[in-house]
Parts: structure tokens; sequence; C-alpha cells
């Protein structure tokens, strides 16, 4: 197989873990391991929380395919290790250190997209229960969100027009 139909397959497994991670944090996280996950809307003290378990969760699959699938050169079960592996290094990048600041990067971003996934984010930690419950996934976000930012940005720049 070409190699351009591999990057084609880690980009398109990145893609896909996204409606994955939606699933799975609305059906599985929500529901019967939410004994997992329940600390990650009620914090409790220390840096790590039994939520932390999902990174486990996500990493076996994608190092079964890179192991795996480089041990029997069929590459493309490698690509789809690749891009489950690359979304989870997106979800760190964006949960854990831009959303929730774990580490203290990007703290002042100006960012739309980082605004729109934090109010998202927001919305959904807003729910303190494994119930009623909003906005399941990371990268995609949905129009509202977008559209708070934006209304946001237009007080801004009325409320600094109107006190010059």
């Amino acid at each position: 197989m070409n190699w351009i139909v591999y990057i084609l397959i880690t980009l398109g497994t990145f893609c896909f873990m996204e409606f994955v991670a939606w699933a799975t944090h609305k059906y599985v996280m929500h529901k019967w391991l939410w004994f997992l996950h329940e600390d990650h809307h009620v914090k409790s003290p220390g840096f790590f929380e039994k939520n932390d378990a999902f990174f486990l969760i996500f990493a076996i699959p994608s190092w079964l395919c890179i192991m795996l699938g480089s041990m029997n050169e069929k590459y493309w079960v490698v690509s789809i290790g690749a891009g489950i592996a690359l979304y989870g290094l997106a979800y760190f990048i964006v949960h854990d250190i831009i959303i929730h600041q774990r580490f203290k990067l990007f703290t002042r971003s100006n960012n739309r997209f980082v605004k729109a996934v934090r109010w998202a984010h927001k919305m959904h930690h807003k729910h303190l229960g494994k119930e009623d419950g909003e906005s399941f996934g990371m990268l995609i976000v949905a129009r509202k969100y977008w559209q708070k930012v934006k209304n946001d940005e237009q007080r801004v720049r009325a409320f600094k027009s109107s006190s010059r």
C-alpha cells in the first residue's frame, strides 16, 4: 500500500475518534462507568483523578494496533493505532491543558476555537450528576457555543467603543 493511504487511514481514524469519544463519554462514562468519571465533575483533592483511567482504556487499543500491526507487517492497522494515539494527544492538549489547565499553558488564549471549546466544556460541567448532560464531544463544538463567543466579542467591542 502507498504511504499516502496510511496517512489517510491515520487521519480518518483521528476524525472517527471524535465520534467514538462522544459516544463513550455520553453512553459509557455518564452511565455504567460513572464511578470512574464522577470525580472529574465533582472535584476531589489531588492532581490525579479516577477519570484518568480512561487514558489507559483508550491507549490499549492504540498500542495493540501499533504493536500487532508492526509485528505482522499490517501497516494499515498501525495507521489505525497511530490515529487513535494522535487523538489521545489532541485530547490531552485540548482537555487537560487548554480546558482544565492541569498544566499552566495557554492560560489566556484569544483563539475562537479555544473560547468555544471552553464554553462547551463549562456547560458540560455545570451538570454535577451523570444525568442531563450536554456537550459530550471535544473537537467538534456546537454552533451555539461559537455564537456565544461571537456575542461576547461583540459586547467587548461595543463596550470599548462606548468608553472612548
